[in-house]
């Protein structure tokens, strides 16, 4: 059961004040290398899906795709181009600006879509869905493409569309504490 793992870092950083949220300093480095470190012991690949800085995000090593959708389209953008860039049966999706990401994220979305025979499997964190640490089959393409040619760009709406499990992760909700502002990124540096 090969899995990419695909790090969305595609987004405008608006309420960073409109940096590239993957190389804001985290604890010494770019929160894109804390999430490549937790990730790629986890899964057979690793893919980072960005829309600028491109040739900084190459230097990482790994394959960048960028979406082929235009205007920063949103999550699903990437995840489209992310599944069509893979030859895996399976994608891990998480976001960059998610430093702390759990080190056994893939094993239990894996376990619980396997066991319920879903076509994804979305981490939860007490009555919160966390639709970005999300496992998907490789298979939805086609589904993700039709929402999409029909303007749908949310995340969530896709996912309910589909036969999906949620894995609760009440035992770690620091690690799913994702950095879109100054502030967040101080408190968590200082917790």
């Amino acid at each position: 059961m090969s899995i990419t793992g695909l790090i969305l870092a595609g987004g405008k950083g608006s309420r960073m004040g409109g940096v590239d949220k993957g190389w804001v300093i985290f604890n010494q480095k770019p929160m894109i290398a804390h999430v490549i470190q937790r990730l790629a012991v986890q899964v057979d690949h690793v893919m980072i899906s960005a829309n600028r800085e491109i040739e900084r995000y190459q230097t990482l090593g790994y394959p960048v795709i960028e979406d082929d959708m235009p205007d920063f389209s949103g999550p699903l953008a990437g995840v489209h181009q992310g599944m069509l860039s893979s030859k895996d049966a399976y994608i891990l999706t998480v976001p960059c600006d998610a430093p702390l990401l759990p080190n056994n994220l893939a094993d239990r979305l894996m376990d619980a879509l396997t066991r319920h025979d879903a076509d994804l499997a979305v981490a939860k964190t007490g009555d919160q869905l966390q639709p970005v640490f999300c496992l998907y089959r490789r298979h939805l393409i086609p589904s993700l493409e039709t929402y999409l040619n029909n303007g749908g760009r949310k995340v969530e709406t896709w996912q309910n569309s589909l036969q999906y499990v949620t894995v609760a992760f009440d035992d770690n909700l620091r690690a799913f504490s994702n950095i879109n502002t100054k502030d967040e990124l101080s408190v968590l540096e200082n917790t």
